[in-house]
């Protein structure tokens, strides 16, 4: 994975993270523009998957975004709005950072 492709996930990670913020703070405020702030965010994000997709292939640029949006926006839940996962959930985020690890493995294939 060349380094520009990791800097290209990484802004749309966390444009995305953004986004998520954003829609989560529309829910308790009910603020129009904090809505309008969320969907340009995922529309920016969307786009530069779309640029990601094209050098690294739908599967790999599509399953490390989730993952790793997966494991940051639980942190954002926890700390800015006190939310809390139960046990289960929990080994759900710590089976999808297992996936990454294995995703990220060398492989043969084409990626």
């Amino acid at each position: 994975m060349n380094p520009a492709y990791v800097l290209w996930l990484l802004l749309a990670t966390f444009i995305f993270l953004g986004g998520a913020t954003a829609s989560r703070a529309y829910v308790s405020s009910n603020s129009i523009p904090v809505l309008l702030l969320a969907l340009g965010l995922y529309v920016i994000g969307n786009l530069i998957m779309v640029k990601l997709m094209r050098e690294g292939g739908l599967g790999l640029a599509i399953s490390l975004s989730a993952v790793v949006q997966l494991v940051l926006v639980n942190l954002i839940a926890f700390t800015l709005f006190g939310e809390k996962l139960s046990t289960t959930q929990m080994a759900g985020v710590l089976l999808g950072i297992a996936a990454m690890g294995l995703m990220l493995l060398p492989t043969s294939g084409r990626a």
